[in-house]
């Protein structure tokens, strides 16, 4: 039973010709452009800002609710199952360890990996619906928290991230992506119950776990660098020089929300929002 199970899911996460031959040609597949980057994101700071400015309406709670379980409920199940793709297509595709540090120069971002990859990118810009949901909040009553830097650039620089990690065929990053989709479970989760009027007592996991993860990314960069210079070189380092200053910069601004919002006292702390 557990053998076909296995084999079941290596069909539907690795070997279903969509996904088996994917690839990401610059111009062509959906979202592959630099117009297509620039013009979303402009659009998203535009409406974020015009949207947060303008008194908006009251909002029915009892509508503004289900779109929030919604929205946290799919990124919640999206999130898992990128994280079961990504280890499945590595396994398959990777027999020494080298080759999931490091992709040898001029490898194509084609395949499962970069297939899982391009539905993280894809899920980046589904994510943008969180600011969509705080200002809604706002206006339906049900929401304390309000935009931050930290929040707008965070999704922002997010997207050009995986952008440039399809483009570049970067190394690391399908391993980065498992990282930051795990974490996506554990943050949709928490957001998932207490859309449905439930409240963890453990908010402050959520951003421990965000912290942690950029500490991660440093180990992985290591391991990227060692293998770039013992060897033949490794595809998209350069796309790691961004990655390096922006995982730097999130890690500082996370570390200083954390700060603020709970300082130094009980791990499991349930501050409102």
């Amino acid at each position: 039973m557990a053998t076909g199970i296995v084999s079941t899911l290596r069909y539907w996460l690795v070997g279903h010709p969509k996904i088996a031959e994917f690839s990401w040609i610059q111009g062509q597949t959906l979202g592959a452009s630099p117009l297509f980057l620039t013009s979303t994101v402009f659009l998203y700071l535009s409406l974020t800002l015009i949207l947060s400015r303008l008194p908006l309406p009251t909002i029915n709670p009892n509508l503004f609710q289900p779109i929030k379980v919604i929205h946290s409920t799919f990124l919640l199940l999206l999130s898992a199952v990128m994280v079961v793709g990504c280890v499945v297509s590595a396994a398959a595709s990777h027999s020494a360890i080298d080759g999931i540090f490091c992709y040898p120069p001029g490898t194509r971002p084609a395949g499962p990996a970069f297939f899982w990859a391009y539905v993280f990118y894809l899920s980046k810009l589904v994510e943008f619906g969180d600011t969509l949901l705080i200002i809604l909040g706002e206006a339906a009553g049900k929401q304390r928290r309000r935009l931050s830097f930290l929040h707008v650039f965070h999704h922002c620089m997010a997207v050009f991230m995986c952008y440039n990690a399809l483009r570049t065929a970067q190394s690391l990053f399908p391993a980065v992506m498992a990282v930051n989709a795990s974490v996506h479970v554990v943050m949709y989760g928490y957001y998932a119950l207490c859309a449905v009027g439930l409240r963890p007592a453990w908010k402050r996991l959520v951003t421990d776990c965000q912290i942690a993860q950029f500490k991660i990314s440093f180990l992985g960069v290591v391991a990227v660098i060692y293998f770039h210079f013992s060897g033949e070189g490794c595809s998209g380092t350069w796309s790691w020089c961004f990655n390096i200053l922006f995982n730097s910069a999130l890690l500082v601004l996370f570390i200083d929300f954390r700060r603020k919002n709970y300082g130094d006292g009980d791990y499991y702390v349930n501050k409102k929002e």
